[in-house]
């Protein structure tokens, strides 16, 4: 019987480019891809330690896979379970205390190790753990990646940081900023755009902390790594994220301008529009600051979007820090945003704090904050309607039952939808009669009228 594998992964891009390589991994071992648990002789749960009760949610996930395990059991059959990424981390072997189903824990710069800690399960009867941070050894192991059909593709350039925001876990469980090489992302890059790839995405806790030096010995920033690949010739897009504002450097600002196959859009959290809360966050910005870097943004780049991340009732806000934060809002205009309540942390500094702010007024203020990022978001839409732009067609959109305004409402029996982004990362959706051949799309950048936007995305025309 062939073995099969199923990886359910929690929270960011990079851990879903994580969630690859560890499926390159073991596919290499003679594993090959499960629809589901049960279905699986070994499954991995990616964790991410970002979002709110990311610990219960692990546990309960594992009580789940116990069940399924036992009843393999039962039938003769074994089931391999592996918890990686930043929970795993954090909490170590306390996982094994407290689920016995757990086999391996393993962390988010040491995965490269699964297919050793695999065969000493399976021929020791021991479970396995290894935290141990060793990110080059992680990215000088990884297999070369498979595209598959996507238009688009993720790259770690960057991992770990050294910014040690009193809200966040990152240091702690990936550790301290590492660059990958040069070389390895520039090869990375060409593998994608052999398989038909055309977008790439660039990643990193800090991506724009990229710092490396060539076999040339000439030292490399993400802006200047950023043209190389643009030198490739079949990548049509470059992206980056997450960036940090004290490392948006005036050479990545002037990429903007330069660099045509660089996306006009950014995503550089600001967290809070008061220098107070800034400060408390040891965000190491002010608001000020901010300020000044979206108007060079601006400048070298007048069409830019711009995407943020806001946490609202972080301990001490008051409700003059909130409408500091509501000011900033209106005074940029922002295109998408991600905004959360402040929720503590196990072992940061905030959470640990006596100055909590109550859940009641987080709920208010975040009620306030994303009616006002929405507008600004329908606003940016709207301003698209009757213009031609361009789209990287992905796939055909999801169906379903339900009425949502992320798709077209107009479709009928006798009609599909495929989906693709603009420059802009919007979601744009095209409706095509049955029978039209639409595979020729996937996968290229087509000219498309807008005819009418949505909260969230746009519906075109060829």
């Amino acid at each position: 019987m062939s073995k099969k594998l199923f990886i359910k992964t929690y929270g960011c891009q990079m851990n879903v480019y994580d969630s690859n390589r560890m499926q390159d991994l073991m596919n290499a071992c003679g594993y090959e891809n499960a629809q589901s648990e049960e279905d699986a002789q070994m499954v991995i749960i990616n964790t991410c330690h970002i979002r709110e009760k990311a610990t219960e949610k692990l546990f309960s996930d594992l009580g789940r896979l116990q069940k399924i395990k036992e009843k393999k059991q039962l039938n003769n059959q074994e089931m391999i379970v592996a918890v990686a990424g930043c929970v795993a981390q954090a909490e170590g072997e306390e996982i094994f205390k407290r689920a016995k189903v757990a086999d391996i824990i393993v962390g988010p710069e040491s995965y490269q190790t699964l297919p050793d800690l695999v065969g000493k399960v399976i021929r020791d009867k021991k479970r396995q753990l290894n935290l141990e941070f060793i990110a080059n050894d992680k990215f000088d192991k990884i297999i070369a990646p498979k595209a598959g059909v996507n238009a688009s593709a993720f790259i770690t350039i960057q991992e770990g940081c050294d910014k040690f925001c009193t809200f966040c876990v990152v240091p702690y469980t990936r550790g301290a900023e590492y660059c990958r090489s040069v070389e390895q992302v520039y090869q990375e890059a060409l593998q994608y755009a052999n398989q038909g790839v055309q977008e790439v995405y660039f990643l990193g806790q800090n991506v724009n902390a990229y710092k490396s030096i060539d076999a040339n010995n000439q030292e490399y920033s993400l802006a200047k790594l950023i043209e190389k690949i643009a030198s490739i010739d079949k990548i049509k897009r470059i992206r980056y994220t997450t960036s940090h504002p004290r490392d948006m450097s005036d050479d990545l600002i002037n990429a903007h301008r330069d660099i045509e196959k660089l996306m006009p859009f950014l995503h550089l959290p600001v967290q809070s529009g008061s220098n107070n809360i800034l400060q408390a966050m040891n965000r190491k910005h002010t608001r000020d600051e901010y300020f000044k870097i979206i108007d060079k943004l601006r400048k070298s780049r007048p069409d830019i979007g711009l995407s943020s991340d806001f946490i609202v009732g972080f301990p001490g806000e008051t409700d003059k820090d909130f409408e500091e934060t509501l000011d900033l809002v209106k005074k940029i205009g922002f295109t998408q945003c991600y905004s959360f309540k402040y929720s503590p942390r196990h072992g940061t500094p905030s959470a640990d704090s006596k100055n909590q702010v109550e859940e009641k007024v987080k709920d208010q203020r975040l009620a306030v904050l994303q009616e006002l990022l929405t507008s600004q978001q329908v606003e940016f839409n709207k301003q698209f309607e009757g213009k031609k732009i361009k789209v990287l067609f992905e796939k055909e959109a999801p169906k379903s039952k339900k009425k949502s305004e992320k798709f077209d409402q107009t479709i009928t029996d006798q009609n599909i939808q495929i989906w693709g982004k603009s420059e802009w990362l919007q979601s744009v959706v095209v409706n095509f009669e049955n029978g039209k051949k639409i595979d020729e799309l996937f996968g290229k950048i087509f000219e498309v009228d807008v005819v009418k936007s949505r909260p969230s995305s746009l519906i075109a025309s060829l």
